[in-house]
């Protein structure tokens, strides 16, 4: 019997993250279709089911919700399942836990013990460590257990989050324009979607011949192009380090080994000479950390993920307590897409 699945974004990156999960669907001869409450659904292509109001929903009866966002309609049928929309950036995980989904698939054994920990004190989720869906198929083409060569003109990959208080594209823009003019590395620059539009101008007017400014959507297509990557704060700088190569940030929140983390400007160009000469003892350190936010290298997550949903529902899709109340920012979701009807 077909079952039917429905994927919720509230953002345009839903798409790379969900629709690997919609190929594993298909691929099981079951029904998929989408919800957008936000930016997205207008990219969907022809062959993809678009519902557009909540009326729709209810009558395609999804067995369950997958999302990457942090909150859910809790009137839609089915059971809510979170899988992110990136790894840990410097928030606690917890955030996340907002009593609105029934199961969360972690991406690693990181995410796997602290959400567990969570589950048994509060009762009303369950958790299933699946690997994240969005790697699937990055995964199957380039999840090699070791990392190419350096590039005789070594490529770097400059990627900046949009919040003010964590991005570093205004502090190093300077040095980067100096550095991409030279012709010693090439560069590829890429901002989050949410920047600020006078901060993307100001990158964008830095092309030349060394230097590209990216628009693809999916941040995961310009990792085989390089060879490193710098960046500040950004969640995209732990998927790039699961493909085993160094990464400099500038003031990240959570720096560790497994990073190259810089205080001031003018401490970037060695750093980048550090992280593209691969020092033992930096490598092993990547390694390790990459392995415990997300072990999974087959690409088969997406698989997991279905399968989890799959036991929770078979055990009677309930968890030891009912999730909380969490009134106020039900009833924004409700005034938002204009449902007052029954759960």
């Amino acid at each position: 019997m077909s079952k039917h699945y429905l994927l919720y974004g509230s953002e345009r990156y839903a798409l790379a993250i969900l629709r690997p999960l919609q190929d594993a669907i298909r691929a099981r001869g079951h029904k998929v279709a989408w919800f957008f409450d936000g930016p997205g659904g207008e990219e969907l292509r022809s062959d993809e089911t678009f519902l557009r109001t909540t009326r729709e929903v209810r009558e395609f009866a999804p067995i369950a919700v997958l999302t990457s966002s942090n909150a859910v309609p809790h009137f839609f049928p089915g059971v809510k399942v979170e899988v992110f929309h990136g790894f840990d950036a410097g928030k606690p995980r917890h955030i996340y836990i907002r009593g609105f989904f029934d199961l969360y698939c972690t991406t690693g054994s990181r995410d796997t013990q602290s959400f567990t920990e969570i589950s048994r004190k509060l009762g009303h989720f369950a958790v299933k460590e699946t690997g994240w869906p969005k790697l699937d198929p990055f995964m199957r083409e380039h999840g090699a257990p070791e990392p190419p060569p350096v590039r005789q003109q070594p490529v770097i990959l400059y990627h900046s989050t949009f919040s003010p208080s964590w991005s570093a594209a205004a502090i190093l823009y300077d040095n980067i324009r100096e550095m991409s003019r030279t012709g010693r590395w090439r560069w590829i620059v890429t901002l989050h979607p949410k920047s600020a539009p006078e901060t993307v101008a100001k990158y964008k007017a830095l092309e030349n011949e060394y230097l590209r400014f990216a628009t693809e959507d999916n941040i995961l297509d310009l990792f085989p192009q390089v060879d490193m990557m710098i960046s500040d704060t950004s969640s995209a700088l732990n998927e790039f380090l699961l493909t085993y190569k160094p990464v400099v940030t500038f003031k990240n929140r959570r720096p560790g080994p497994q990073l190259i983390d810089i205080e001031s400007p003018e401490q970037l160009q060695p750093s980048i000479e550090r992280a593209l000469s691969r020092p033992p003892e930096l490598m092993q350190a990547i390694r390790e950390y990459a392995d415990s936010i997300h072990p999974y290298r087959d690409g088969h997550s997406s698989e997991r993920v279905l399968d989890a949903v799959d036991e929770f529902i078979a055990a009677g899709a309930r968890n030891p307590k009912p999730k909380p109340g969490n009134w106020w920012r039900k009833i924004k979701i409700r005034k938002r897409l204009g449902y007052w009807g029954r759960v």
